[in-house]
């Protein structure tokens, strides 16, 4: 059985919380800063809560950062339902409720002494940015780091001045390609997994972290593995239709497995089988 973490005495309990900002990030996406408790603050990377719109409704949203020095967490969001929508009118000191976190975080340890190489698609950038932070923050643990980041046109692109950050000051390799260019945009065009065969990292030395849309995780595990990189050194991100977090409603099974509680970060050789399967 994989760990699995939940935090709480109650899980199925939301607590009370404060919004204290909110981020417009693209047109169809925003992150809030939810003010939280120490408990909440001590999430690993990879890990997910689930958010509670008052009259609306909750969902599943991994954390996409915590600001240091402070109790304040990020969860970025689409909007893509009802829940999610009453999510994104929140404002500044509104009310929220937080269940969580739960979930197998990214084995980050698994990469302490080798290459790192992080793929990531569309909104799937937002589960991987604390792992990336955590990285940067113990850089001299790791040998080459690379991002490659897909999304699906330039407006689209996520955390624009992270990517910079992590580029200019923190030594990370990061390339990024949409699938659709406007006039202008200065990066590669295509499907992210294109970027793999030139990416600089040793890959019978790495370990690779992947999330985006499932068909786009498993072509990209594909062209990891003929880049040398070992299914035990492959972890994805099985992000799915989850209502309850803890396993009793059964939305997230997959196959013998329930996303909840045994992810959502899968390693790759334990999920390969599913992912080419229909309707699974």
């Amino acid at each position: 059985m994989a760990e699995a973490i939940a935090a709480g005495a109650a899980p199925l309990l939301p607590r009370p919380c404060r919004v204290r900002r909110v981020v417009r990030e693209t047109r169809d996406t925003f992150s809030l800063e939810i003010e939280a408790d120490a408990a909440d603050v001590a999430f690993r990377p990879g890990q997910f809560n689930m958010l509670y719109a008052f009259g609306a409704g909750e969902v599943p949203i991994s954390v996409s950062g915590a600001r240091r020095g402070s109790r304040m967490l990020v969860h970025t969001i689409r909007e893509v339902g009802s829940v999610t929508q009453a999510l994104a009118r929140l404002r500044a000191g509104g009310g929220i409720g937080v269940r969580g976190p739960f979930g197998r975080p990214w084995p980050i340890e698994e990469a302490a002494g080798r290459d790192v190489v992080v793929v990531a698609g569309g909104i799937g950038l937002a589960p991987l940015r604390p792992l990336l932070d955590e990285i940067v923050a113990r850089r001299r643990d790791f040998g080459q780091v690379v991002l490659l980041y897909g999304a699906r046109n330039p407006e689209d692109v996520l955390f624009r001045r992270g990517l910079e950050r992590w580029r200019e000051s923190s030594g990370v390799a990061v390339s990024v390609t949409v699938d659709h260019a406007a006039r202008g945009w200065p990066g590669d065009v295509g499907v992210v997994t294109a970027l793999l065969p030139r990416a600089p990292f040793d890959g019978a030395n790495a370990a690779a972290f992947v999330c985006g849309p499932e068909v786009m995780m498993r072509f990209a595990a594909d062209a990891l593995r003929r880049r040398g990189v070992s299914d035990e050194r492959i972890f994805v991100s099985m992000e799915r239709n989850m209502k309850c977090a803890v396993g009793f409603c059964g939305h997230c099974q997959f196959g013998p497995s329930f996303v909840c509680k045994d992810g959502p970060v899968f390693p790759y050789r334990e999920v390969s089988g599913l992912l080419s399967l229909r309707e699974v």
